[in-house]
């Protein structure tokens, strides 16, 4: 073997890579479509955290482009029994510091998240299974549940590691400087400027191979139109959610190239369901009601006939997206094929209106963001228009992610706008719709603090199970038993769509996730 030619194609390779590029050739432009809170992997379970993270931080487990599961830091998993499970780490890992990964960072980080304070909606559900943990050697940990559950793998896949010497006493501050943002992923962590970018250099030594970009730079740009003008002008590579109103111009720009394909995310409304007089809701007086109306299910269920959902994906999503029936899109394991969306019947929403006891309707705000979802805020508007033909006056309180999330914290809202994507129908479950319990850390995400003591009991039913034929029928059936009494109200699932320069390939993904070491130059 002549020794030069592996140095030679790489040169060749290089000098082609920058005149595609230009002098920067090894640098990537990325525009977000949503806001950044925190760099801190562990305190906020939301998408766009979670994108910034992966940059960063590595998980025992990593999922390919259909949402299946792929080795992470463990290079295989098992059941050794009915409550053990076995992990295999990766052998020769190391820190961007250059200290080594040890079972000891794993089990720290598995810990972590349980002692997060502050949360809107954080991590503690995907540990909170795990009563013991052992090292058994260096390159292997079991960790033991009370109980069956078949669902580990799929939770620690949201679990990012980080050094325990680092992090031990790390707030959100001390990631968002940087000081503790040491992770074992692609890329190293450079800058975060809140509401404006995140910038990464790349780890030569990733143990997944060496990232083509040698600079990232994640430009936060919630704004549709700001977001298609930097990708036109040149200010960026690649934008992510690609506007419906600008999808059909850039596909003919012969400069770019577009990917879609069908996201995990389903886009719902949750409805307060614990308290008896929530806030902004009244009678067409402005007066209080005397009882929570959304505590009828016939009231929820008029509100769900009365939302012309193929309206929506035609008119308001410009075919960018699937009515939905159940809370995990098609394909996703768990999802009820069975489920059919809710027929648009308005004179039938009347009817169980005047049967619930209010022929005049009601008055009521539907809150949402208007820069995290596709049409986030059109949607909320098409939705309130619908409600109103059927008597139920809604006004629209739109606001960036961040504020409201803010509002949703202080239980400030009772009807507002979520969108939600697991690769597990009883994952999703767990976290929406089953009872609140802080010690199981289920029902982190149900707003509406509904209850329905069947669907908990298939939930872990589905959740114990180690056999997937099994789980999934159990998950299928829980889906069923949860949409029955209209504890929320589905809307749709995204189409998730990416555009970039012609010269850049990528594979879309199920889970929407936009991560720039996937990203490759042609």
């Amino acid at each position: 073997m002549n020794p030069r030619k592996p140095i030679t194609a790489l040169a060749l390779a290089w000098a082609s890579l920058s005149l595609c590029f230009g002098v920067n050739a090894a640098d990537l432009r990325i525009g977000l479509s949503a806001d950044v809170t925190t760099m801190d992997p562990h305190f906020l379970a939301s998408q766009p955290n979670l994108t910034v993270g992966y940059h960063v931080f590595d998980a025992l487990t990593h999922v390919d482009e259909k949402a299946r599961l792929i080795p992470g830091l463990a290079t295989s998993w098992r059941a050794v029994d009915a409550t053990t499970w076995e992990f295999k780490l990766r052998p020769g890992v190391k820190f961007h510091d250059g200290s080594d990964l040890t079972a000891e960072d794993v089990l720290f980080s598995l810990e972590r998240p349980l002692n997060i304070k502050g949360s809107p909606g954080g991590f503690a559900a995907y540990v909170r299974a795990v009563v013991a943990k052992e090292i058994v050697d260096k390159q292997t940990i079991r960790l033991k549940t009370a109980t069956p559950y078949g669902a580990l793998p799929e939770d620690l896949n949201s679990i990012m590691i980080v050094s325990r010497k680092i992090a031990a006493n790390a707030a959100p501050e001390d990631f968002d400087s940087g000081r503790a943002t040491i992770g074992t992923g692609p890329y190293k962590f450079v800058r975060f400027a809140r509401g404006d970018r995140v910038e990464y250099a790349r780890n030569d030594h990733y143990w997944g191979g060496r990232p083509a970009w040698d600079k990232v730079t994640l430009r936060i740009m919630p704004t549709d139109p700001v977001r298609t003008a930097a990708l036109l002008s040149g200010e960026l590579d690649v934008i992510e959610h690609v506007p419906s109103a600008d999808r059909e111009k850039l596909n003919k720009n012969k400069t770019l190239r577009l990917d879609q394909t069908t996201s995990w995310r389903t886009i719902f409304l949750h409805l307060d369901q614990y308290r008896n007089q929530p806030p902004l809701i009244t009678d067409g007086a402005g007066k209080p009601l005397a009882k929570n109306p959304f505590m009828d299910v016939r009231v929820r269920r008029a509100m769900s006939m009365a939302i012309n959902r193929p309206a929506i994906v035609e008119r308001v999503m410009e075919k960018l997206a699937v009515p939905a029936a159940n809370i995990v899109s098609p394909g996703v394991f768990g999802h009820n094929p069975q489920l059919k969306p809710e027929t648009y019947n308005p004179d039938g929403a009347k009817k169980l209106l005047a049967e619930a006891g209010y022929p005049n309707g009601f008055t009521v705000t539907l809150s949402g963001p208007n820069n995290r979802y596709i049409n986030d805020e059109q949607v909320l508007q098409a939705v309130a228009q619908m409600l109103t033909r059927i008597g139920i006056q809604t006004r629209v309180e739109a606001m960036p992610l961040s504020a409201f999330l803010g509002k949703v914290r202080k239980e400030e809202t009772s009807f507002a706008l979520l969108g939600w994507g697991s690769f597990a129908g009883d994952l999703a479950l767990r976290s929406l719709l089953a009872t609140p319990n802080p010690e199981r850390a289920w029902g982190a995400w149900n707003w509406g603090r509904s209850s329905n003591p069947k669907l908990d009991q298939l939930i872990g039913q589905s959740l114990a199970s180690v056999d997937a034929k099994a789980r999934e029928a159990l998950a299928r059936e829980a889906a069923a038993v949860a949409m029955s009494d209209v504890p929320l109200i589905p809307l749709h699932h995204q189409i998730v769509s990416w555009a970039m320069k012609s010269n850049i390939t990528y594979v879309p993904r199920t889970d929407e996730f936009t991560f720039a070491h996937l990203f490759t130059p042609k």
